[in-house]
């Protein structure tokens, strides 16, 4: 995967409002009612990141969980990290409606 210029990272930003740009990563911070939804959603989004060989930086913190997406191997953000952002969007809404 080719890394993305700037132009480009901002308009797949504009997409994923809750996403932040830090350096060479995006990162979104999620609340949950309890602790044992927290674990949920952190294994059902393993699974897509074991899937596609593209792991993200998860912390937990009690009802909270952090994930930070970069492309270490392409030396910043691609279109792999956007995607994946875009799927842990969709499983925290399933999982919060």
């Amino acid at each position: 995967m080719e890394r993305l210029n700037d132009e480009v990272i901002r308009q797949k930003l504009s997409k994923l409002p809750e996403w932040n740009l830090e350096e060479k990563l995006i990162h979104r911070r999620y609340r949950f009612a309890s602790f044992p939804a927290a674990i949920a959603f952190v294994n059902r989004v393993a699974e897509i990141a074991e899937e596609k060989n593209h792991h993200p930086f998860i912390s937990i913190d009690y009802k909270m969980v952090t994930v930070r997406l970069t492309s270490w191997h392409a030396g910043g953000l691609t279109d792999l990290d956007f995607n994946e952002a875009a799927y842990f969007d969709t499983v925290y809404a399933e999982m919060t409606d």
